[in-house]
Parts: structure tokens; C-alpha cells; sequence
């Protein structure tokens, strides 16, 4: 990585075709919603098979009022939606990744078919071939793989514009409010950002999600879905990062199977 008085460069010699440039069409995307309110977003300066430029942002301390302000502003870029649960950002067609994870963006008929077959058994399936989940935790996640696909957990909520990876690293607070970075954005349910705020954690939480719960309408009981939006994230860290994150991932599956 290079950094400049005006930009910083992210660089990657063994890229994947078009990795910087779904993050950039992703950034794009979700930066579309800021004219209408919605949470600020890193601006791209350049792109390349090997790179992206992107603003330099200069990190502050967080207030309550940055945090409330990202709240309703993360109501607003879900509230500029999507085609369809999975699609990818506009003008991207390819691969997608999480990290460096690879992972599906194939549009889908229902949120639950999608979260189900895109965005958990992958990463499951890669924990279990890796080592660092057993064959037990493994056929738990699935039970609710299968509840999830059966539609036990669709409700009546268009898909949202979401930023797919929004733990606390990919907010970035400056004296101007928080920016948004590092996406894997796609059509899907608002409440994945909340969930992945609320696992790794993030500087006023709760204003972010009070404020958030005020300017949209949330499932009544959502609080206790938030588990069943975190297997996505515990799945990509159990295969990405080791068996520490299988108990977690089992644990929030049994919730719901």
C-alpha cells in the first residue's frame, strides 16, 4: 500500500482478474445513494488489474453524532436497492470476493436461497475441506442452510443495497463523519450490515443501530435474527482464519436449526 497527501494506493501483484475492479464498482454503487443521504463513501481515483487509488482519508475520533449520522445513512443506501437478492453492483458482471475470499453474486429468486447457497455453505464447505470445522458443526450449519432455503426466513423486505463486509475496520471515522471502504456489495438484506457491525463491533453501536431502526422498519423480533446474518461472516473467518471461529459459527447456527 502507498500513501500520498491525496491518495492511497492498494496493490495486489496476484490479483484475480477483476478484483480491484468489482471494489471499485462497488464503491461506486453504494456511493450512488449519497446524494440522496446516504453513508459516505471512499471515493475511487483510479483502477487498474493491479490497483486502486482511492482518496486519503485522515481518521478522527468518533462522536455520537458521526455514529447517529451513519445509522441513517446506511438506511438510505439499503433504501436505494437492488435488482434482485445476489445481484452484483451495477456495470460488474464477475467474480466477487469477500477479502480474499472468492464468493458468488448470482442474482437469486428469494434472500434466503441466496444467503443459503452464495454466502454460507460455500464457506462452510471450505472450513470443513480445510480442517477447521468438524463434520457435526458442519451438518448444523446445513439444517438452517435448508430452513433458509425453504424460505423459514424471508419476509416481505426488497433487496437492499448493502456494503456485505461492514465490520468496524470498513468504517472509517473522520472530523467530517464516518466513510465507508473495502465492499463486497450486493443485492441483499439491510440487516447483514447490522449483524456484521454488532460481531466485530463498532465505535457507538448502538446509536449507529438506533438511529438506523428510526428512519427504517425493521422485522419486529429482528434482534433475534442478528445471529442467523453473522453466519456468513463466522463461516468466511472459520475457513479464512482457522478453527476458532467453527464453535461461534455452530453455536449461532443452533440458534436456528
Amino acid at each position: 500500500m502507498t500513501t500520498t497527501r491525496d491518495r492511497h494506493r492498494k496493490t495486489r501483484d496476484d490479483a484475480p482478474s477483476g478484483f480491484f475492479e468489482a471494489e471499485a464498482a462497488g464503491l461506486r454503487w453504494l456511493g450512488e445513494a449519497e446524494s440522496r443521504g446516504g453513508a459516505r463513501v471512499v471515493r475511487v481515483l483510479d483502477v487498474g488489474s493491479h490497483h486502486i487509488d482511492l482518496e486519503r482519508l485522515h481518521p478522527s475520533r468518533p462522536t455520537n453524532q458521526h455514529a447517529e449520522a451513519l445509522g441513517r445513512g446506511l438506511a438510505l443506501t439499503h433504501a436505494s436497492g437492488a435488482p434482485a437478492f445476489g445481484a452484483p453492483p451495477a456495470g460488474w458482471g464477475g467474480d466477487a470476493w469477500i477479502g480474499r475470499q472468492p464468493q458468488g453474486n448470482d442474482p437469486s429468486p428469494t434472500w434466503g436461497i441466496f444467503y443459503a447457497e452464495q454466502r454460507v455453505r460455500p464457506f462452510v464447505r471450505r472450513a470443513l475441506d480445510r480442517g477447521h470445522l468438524d463434520p457435526a458443526g458442519a451438518r448444523v450449519v446445513d439444517r438452517v442452510c435448508d430452513r433458509l432455503a425453504a424460505g423459514d426466513f424471508d419476509d416481505d423486505r426488497t433487496p437492499a443495497r448493502i456494503h456485505g463486509d461492514l465490520w468496524s475496520g470498513n468504517v472509517v471515522f473522520t472530523g467530517e463523519g464516518a466513510v465507508l471502504i473495502d465492499p463486497a456489495a450486493h443485492g441483499g438484506h439491510g440487516l447483514t450490515d447490522l449483524a456484521m457491525l454488532a460481531l466485530f463491533g463498532c465505535p457507538g453501536l448502538d446509536r449507529v443501530t438506533a438511529a438506523y431502526e428510526e428512519a427504517t422498519r425493521l422485522t419486529p423480533g429482528w434482534r433475534e435474527l442478528v445471529p442467523l446474518h453473522q453466519l456468513h461472516p463466522l463461516a468466511v473467518h472459520a475457513a479464512s482464519h482457522g478453527s476458532a471461529y467453527a464453535a461461534p459459527l455452530v453455536d449461532a447456527a443452533r440458534t436456528f436449526s
